[in-house]
């Protein structure tokens, strides 16, 4: 009897086990199906809060969607302090330049071609729209988190005033972000201007990218910093694909809170209805063949205080509102223009992600990339070269940078590299 009682308390023990074991599951199943689906209506929400109503929408040729939204409906105007703001349907004035766009050197050799975005060959936008890219889903499950979709991570500018030539070239690398540039500091700044040949250069991991651009600065390079960027890059953590597209960043506090690549918060308020930022450029330079560059101009309206953006000769794109931030709501006190990539250091070697178009900067025209008629807006809003324009890498053995001046491209300078190399492990 005894024998029989101790063998029913097991029983009642091990029945007692299961129920608890197989409890506790049905809590983690539950709490993991509860977790996916607060995930899930966050997301939603997101895209909600992204992807307004269109009036027409344009399927482009890489599988991006672009939505002709009405300009006044546009996610600018999720902004608290924008809503009643009154659209400024253009700059007051334009920088008065030294240099002529269409001034280009008549030989054959150096001869650069039109550039336009691929989704112009489906439809353009009506008046009183502007393109938005739409975001999908899967854009946003690719980031970290909800909150981190469209951001750039910490630490993302090159600052070469705290890091001498003489420098451990790691010093800087902790964020894993490696640059070519050209700066210019000293001085109060109110915009900056050049044109860059575009490429499509390889991606060795998702998680990198590899970008060029002008980064219009102010502040410290603490966490008080303000950036507006603007360039080409290629993404795929951010769009999905090895594209080359323009695109926009900013922020006013180091990349923290605020700002966003594109139109994927509210602050750039777009009045342009033929480009759509973070849409893909098409053609790219193709080595030791046709070379396609884009010019870029952002500079103050020092009326109004809102900076302002062009894409090309023509193309006006739209503005940051001033208070948006803090310093650059009166000058920008540095401007570099060049590359960056992420080296997430794949297998514990350096990447094999490419800046520009791959190549060191000692090859030239047709198989370097290059940034020309490099410029800066002064106070009295004319375009003027750069004085005292300096040069930064962390490992030029990597990304290399060579600068140069003449009568065709002013101030210019080639850039870029392979990354991974036998001088660069």
């Amino acid at each position: 009897m005894a024998a029989a009682h101790v063998s029913r308390t097991k029983m009642k023990l091990g029945f007692m086990a299961l129920l608890l074991f197989f409890v506790f599951f049905l809590d983690l199943a539950c709490a993991r199906l509860s977790s996916a689906s607060r995930q899930k209506l966050q997301v939603h929400k997101h895209l909600k809060r992204l992807n307004k109503p269109p009036i027409k929408t344009i399927e482009s040729p890489d599988g991006d969607i672009i939505d002709c939204v009405h300009i006044s409906h546009q996610p600018a105007f999720d902004h608290p302090f924008l809503k009643d703001h009154k659209i400024q349907m253009r700059p007051n004035y334009h920088p008065e330049g030294l240099y002529d766009e269409n001034k280009m050197n008549t030989e054959s050799s150096e001869r650069v071609n039109t550039i336009h975005q691929l989704w112009h060959v489906n439809g353009m936008c009506p008046e009183d729209t502007i393109p938005i890219r739409r975001t999908k889903e899967e854009d946003v499950l690719r980031a970290s988190s909800v909150k981190t979709h469209g951001k750039k991570k910490h630490k993302s500018i090159p600052m070469p005033r705290s890091v001498p030539k003489s420098a451990d070239p790691d010093i800087d690398n902790e964020s894993g972000h490696q640059h070519a540039i050209a700066y210019v500091e000293g001085d109060k700044y109110y915009g900056a201007k050049a044109t860059m040949n575009v490429w499509e250069p390889k991606i060795q991991q998702s998680n990198e990218f590899s970008l060029s651009q002008i980064w219009i600065l102010g502040g410290s390079f603490g966490q008080d910093l303000n950036s507006i960027e603007a360039g080409w890059q290629v993404s795929p953590d951010l769009y999905g694909d090895n594209n080359t597209r323009l695109f926009t960043y900013w922020t006013s506090d180091a990349y923290q809170a605020t700002g966003c690549y594109n139109l994927l918060c509210s602050g750039f308020i777009q009045i342009n209805n033929n480009i759509a930022m973070g849409a893909s450029i098409s053609p790219v330079s193709a080595f030791r063949n046709s070379q396609y560059d884009i010019s870029i101009l952002v500079w103050k309206d020092q009326k109004e205080g809102n900076w302002w953006m062009q894409f090309g000769n023509g193309y006006v794109l739209g503005y940051w509102p001033s208070f948006l931030f803090s310093y650059l709501a009166d000058s920008a006190s540095m401007i570099e223009w060049g590359g960056e990539v992420v080296n997430s250091e794949p297998d514990g070697h350096h990447t094999s992600t490419q800046m520009g178009s791959g190549r060191f900067p000692e090859e030239g025209f047709g198989k370097s990339s290059y940034f020309r008629n490099i410029q800066v807006v002064d106070k009295e809003n004319n375009l003027k070269s750069p004085k005292d324009l300096g040069t930064f890498t962390e490992q030029s053995n990597c990304y290399d940078i060579e600068t140069g001046s003449n009568s065709d491209w002013g101030h210019y300078f080639y850039y870029g590299g392979p990354g991974k190399n036998q001088n660069c492990p």
